[in-house]
């Protein structure tokens, strides 16, 4: 349990929230026990409910497994009483431990986030979660540039696998952030005097925050798609290619295993006892060669 505080606000941060942490949430705040158990649960889909003493809250960060190489959901949950703001997470939630140690370790930041009520400082910290997104974006967007260029090159083999990589992480990072959005639609039309009306609009700006984040994803998501169905077309045009060649090789060599196949037949091998015999076999295979692919070239079929 981490404690940080300014005039009358604390900020209360639970990690891995345990039994010992219930208890003295029960003993020290007038907190709905179903606020307390929600608290405690794992829940999969971002919810706020209003209680008389209390607000809860479950939002879902995303966040980035680099042995994996995807986005993940990072759950957060928050109860806003009236001195305090109070936030517990299983995973470590780097951004979250950030602004927390930067408000420890400066008075004037907390005195620009913490000098009015817990609810502005959730607005704080909502801010603060979605503006980190924007780098994860400009890195997804820095890793198309890169799969475009290597795509280009004559790498399409290689980018299979890179391509459905990227493509997940968009994916993923798109399933987690959009529900978020009726969350904090949610808090800019709640009345509660917890939330000050002063806040409605911040809030629908932070609304306004959320969709330019959408929008980014989609550009990135329209952008992948193209990109494999380029990738696709170009492996599958190099395959035509090497399909095409073989064919033709097989058929330039098809009328020479028929005449060696038609000579062999024979027991008495015309010019067997010729010395320039198998030369001149070999020539009548050559020049039989030379026609199938003159033939060829006038169907233009090479």
């Amino acid at each position: 349990m981490k404690t940080v505080a300014f005039k009358n606000i604390t900020w209360i941060d639970f990690t891995d929230p345990g039994a010992d942490d219930v208890v003295y949430l029960q003993e020290n705040f007038d907190i709905h026990p179903l606020a307390i158990e929600e608290f405690m649960t794992p829940t999969y889909r971002p919810k706020a409910t209003q209680y008389e003493s209390c607000i809860f809250l479950t939002i879902h960060i995303p966040l980035f497994d680099t042995k994996k190489r995807t986005t993940y959901p990072g759950e957060l949950d928050i109860v806003i009483t009236k001195d305090h703001l109070i936030t517990g997470h299983v995973k470590g939630i780097y951004q979250l431990d950030d602004f927390f140690a930067m408000l420890e370790g400066s008075e004037g930041k907390r005195r620009l986030h913490m000098s009015k009520t817990p609810a502005h400082l959730l607005h704080s910290i909502l801010e603060m979660l979605l503006e980190s997104c924007f780098p994860r974006i400009d890195h997804i967007h820095k890793k198309l540039e890169n799969i475009e260029e290597q795509v280009f090159s004559g790498k399409e083999k290689e980018m299979v696998f890179e391509i459905s990589v990227v493509k997940r992480d968009i994916l993923n990072f798109r399933r987690t952030l959009k529900p978020q959005r009726h969350i904090i639609e949610s808090l800019a039309q709640m009345k509660s005097p917890l939330i000050a009306a002063e806040l409605s609009p911040y809030f629908q700006d932070l609304t306004g925050t959320n969709i330019r984040l959408w929008n980014a994803l989609e550009s990135n998501k329209e952008t992948i798609e193209s990109m494999e169905e380029t990738n696709n077309s170009l492996l599958s045009n190099k395959l035509d290619l090497t399909m095409k060649v073989l064919t033709i090789f097989s058929a330039i060599f098809l009328p020479m295993t028929l005449y060696s196949n038609v000579m062999s037949m024979s027991t008495n091998i015309p010019l067997s006892h010729n010395g320039e015999g198998f030369w001149i076999h070999v020539g009548v295979m050559l020049v039989i060669s030379i026609f199938t692919i003159v033939l060829f070239w006038k169907k233009k079929w090479l």
